[in-house]
């Protein structure tokens, strides 16, 4: 079975407290893009008549990926043979295209492709709710990556509420040649009083449900900004080439270091792309679109 992992960005990304667990309480809007990896799942059936779990088995196009407890899809695999005492083995093969580190979910992307895959091969029976619950056990993205699309997230990102699909809008990624610590920003973030201004989520849902492309451009926001770029002047950079060139709006993803643009014409899509290629300033440049399955 093949499947493919979606990775996501944030179109606004707000922190509205801190919980007694340690987790944030977070208020965003996340949308899948068309830049995915690829996941080959393949059952080895029990023939002895053992009843003991069966063994998983992942490997990865990333060797610098780790492939065993430390990598979401292996923890997702082993969450649900646990679980249901799956006594098959199962080999798992990922195909990375999702940058690492990069604040687009890729583990994530690749656990929620996992869940999926284990629930629809093993017959499990499993709905998205009860997927979604199991997943935010091990990540705050990966409820939402289940079905993607567009969503408002609240809660730890478990608190989804579909949206409709923005149309007429084309992105490019850039990511540049540095990894960012998710746990380090928030860690920072907590540290330091914000004095920025939050992002206007509410004003931003409302114009992705009016498909307004005008507007959804304009309400972009990432509290996260104010941690990451001051760390990496060149996130704010790729943001100043993207706007300057034409892009409708330009924001960085989660925690960085990844940065998108949002793009209403061809001719400032191509402009922009170039004038990326040209700075050298990043690694990575993707031109992709949105996906809502």
């Amino acid at each position: 079975m093949q499947i493919n992992a979606y990775a996501k960005i944030n179109l606004g990304l707000d922190i509205t407290g801190r919980r007694s667990d340690g987790y944030h309480d977070l208020k965003m809007i996340m949308q899948t893009i068309d830049l995915h990896d690829v996941i080959t799942i393949h059952a080895i059936p029990e023939v002895n008549g053992s009843e003991e779990e069966g063994n998983i088995l992942v490997t990865c196009s990333d060797s610098s990926l780790p492939v065993d407890g430390r990598n979401l899809a292996f923890r997702a695999a082993k969450l649900l043979f646990s679980e249901f005492s799956i006594t098959d083995s199962l080999e798992i093969d990922i195909i990375k295209n999702i940058p690492v580190a990069a604040g687009l979910g890729g583990g994530s992307a690749d656990a929620a492709a996992v869940l999926k895959g284990v629930n629809e091969f093993f017959g499990l029976g499993l709905s998205d709710g009860e997927l979604m619950e199991r997943g935010a056990e091990l990540g705050a993205d990966i409820p939402f990556l289940i079905n993607g699309g567009t969503a408002m997230a609240q809660g730890i990102g478990e608190i989804l509420e579909p949206l409709g699909a923005p149309l007429g809008l084309t992105a490019i990624v850039a990511v540049p040649d540095i990894m960012v610590s998710t746990k380090e920003v928030y860690e920072e973030f907590d540290r330091k009083e914000f004095m920025g201004v939050h992002p206007d989520i509410d004003h931003l849902k409302a114009a992705i449900e009016m498909d307004d492309i005008g507007c959804i451009p304009e309400f972009l926001g990432n509290v996260l900004e104010s941690v990451t770029i001051p760390r990496y002047p060149v996130i704010d950079r790729i943001k100043e080439i993207m706007m300057s060139n034409g892009a409708a709006g330009a924001l960085m993803s989660g925690s960085g270091p990844s940065v998108f643009g949002l793009f209403v014409d061809d001719a400032s899509v191509e402009r922009v792309y170039n004038c990326l290629e040209e700075s050298q300033i990043t690694d990575r440049i993707y031109l992709t679109g949105f996906y809502n399955g």
